[in-house]
């Protein structure tokens, strides 16, 4: 199953592109985990970064960080706060949780009236 992410929240940073040099194009994106089956969906608390020049249209890795951008950064994923993680029961899972407790009480009240 492909991992998905979805995105939670995007930062303008006024730093200079290692590619292009220029101040107005990085963009320090926030995705969050989602993680979906036939039972269920659930938001995890995982986050990811990735740091993307919009003027050359260039990803940004951290190995070509400056100082600067490295510092702006850190201070970006301290103040972040992602979304709650959650777990949500589809219909399907519903329904086998319902017919399991219907199948029990029935077991039981064949038990007992014996």
């Amino acid at each position: 199953m492909p991992e998905k992410l979805i995105e939670i929240k995007e930062v303008a940073l006024n730093n200079n592109c290692p590619e292009c040099y220029n101040t107005k194009g990085l963009h320090l994106l926030f995705k969050q985990k989602v993680v979906e089956t036939s039972f269920y969906k659930a938001l995890t608390p995982e986050i990811k970064h990735e740091l993307n020049c919009k003027t050359c249209e260039t990803a940004i890795y951290p190995e070509q960080w400056t100082d600067d951008i490295d510092r702006v950064v850190d201070y970006q994923k301290k103040v972040f706060e992602p979304k709650s993680p959650f777990t949500k029961l589809k219909a399907l899972s519903w329904t086998l949780i319902i017919s399991a407790i219907a199948i029990i009480g029935i077991g039981i009240s064949v038990v007992v009236a014996l």
